[in-house]
Parts: structure tokens; sequence; C-alpha cells
């Protein structure tokens, strides 16, 4: 797997197609939209290029391959015009490749299940009824909310990666996007944090 990981677009249409160019440069078969997609926010100036169904169109050809979860700016309104699923609060992704061992990425915007203090024994307490949560170690927690990259474990050994904002950067950072890589026979998985004008890698880490 290889997966695109995308957050707080909020309507640019500028940014989402020039991020999801990346798509095919970084050869991906996946799409992770962290939300806060379509609207951007009254705390929020417009973003440039905003055009909240040029966003709907850029990401209608790649709907097949995009695992979504829900932000704290996005309305029911705006998740009709999605023409994919997406998850409300969370969703859980498992990654095995080449006989390495399973990575479980957790998705979420950030504003619900807090970064910082997040377990990787998450899962049981959010369903602890779940025989499998039960069982389920978290080596990643993907988030966005705070259009600020970072890529750090936080003090529960959990990864933490924010892959920042396409379109409304904060903390002087560029406009940002990352990427998910699986593990081969040869290297473990990776997260990496790019710059969304060039793609040029700020940051890695593996898991």
């Amino acid at each position: 797997m290889r997966a695109l990981i995308l957050s707080d677009i909020h309507g640019s249409a500028i940014a989402a197609r020039q991020a999801l160019t990346f798509f095919e440069k970084f050869n991906c078969d996946k799409i992770f939209l962290l939300g806060d997609t379509l609207y951007h926010g009254p705390r929020n100036p417009l973003p440039a290029g905003h055009g909240p169904m040029g966003v709907v169109e850029a990401l209608a050809p790649y709907k097949e391959c995009i695992t979504a979860v829900r932000g704290n700016c996005d309305a029911d309104v705006d998740l009709m015009m999605l023409d994919m699923p997406i998850e409300d609060e969370f969703a859980v992704v498992k990654d095995a490749a080449d006989g390495a061992a399973e990575k479980t990425l957790f998705l979420s915007h950030g504003h619900i299940f807090m970064p910082e203090c997040f377990p990787a024994d998450a899962l049981h307490a959010i369903n602890p009824n779940d025989l499998d949560a039960n069982s389920t170690q978290i080596d990643a927690y993907l988030y966005g909310h705070t259009h600020i990259w970072k890529l750090e474990k936080n003090f529960k050994g959990v990864l933490l990666v924010n892959p920042g904002s396409t379109s409304l950067p904060k903390g002087g950072n560029p406009p940002t996007f990352a990427l998910y890589e699986s593990a081969t026979s040869s290297s473990p998985a990776r997260f990496s944090i790019h710059r969304l004008g060039d793609g040029s890698e700020l940051a890695t880490a593996q898991i």
C-alpha cells in the first residue's frame, strides 16, 4: 500500500487538484482524507482557489480508493456532495504487506480524540465488547485539525502523523501533505511529510 494523506483542504479546488497530482507521481493506490474538506470554516479566511464543487470534482475519480473521516467543519450538506463513504468519528486501516507484521492505522480529524494522550489500546476503550479491538494495538494516529504538520511519537508510544493543511497551513509552515508506504522485505513501513509546492520531503518516520 502507498497512500496519499490529505487534510484540511477547506474548499480550495486549486490545493485539491495540486495535491492529487502526487497520487500518480508517487504511485499511490489509496487516499486517506482526514476531514474539513469542503467548508472553509468560520474562523478561517477563504483559501486561494476557493471552490467547493471543484474539490468535489477533483476527488470524484478517486472515490473507490479513498478512506475518509469527518472533520469539525464537515456539515451534513457537505458530505452529501461527496460521492464516497465518510466515516463519522474515525476509521481503522490495517496493513500487512510482504509478510511483514500487520500495522494498524487510526484515522480521525483530531478534534474528538486528542492525539497527545492517545493510547495504543484506544480501540479497547472505544469498544470494549469487540474482541478484535481488545487485542489490536494502534501503531499510528493520523489526524489533521491543527493545520500544522507533525511526525513524532506521543508519550504513549503512538506515532502521530499530521499532514498539515494543503490550503491554510499555520505556524509559518508551507502547504503540506503526507505519504504512507507499506513495509517491504528490505524496509519497514514509513510515513513522510512533503511540501505541496514541489513534493519535496520535510520529514520521515518509520513504524
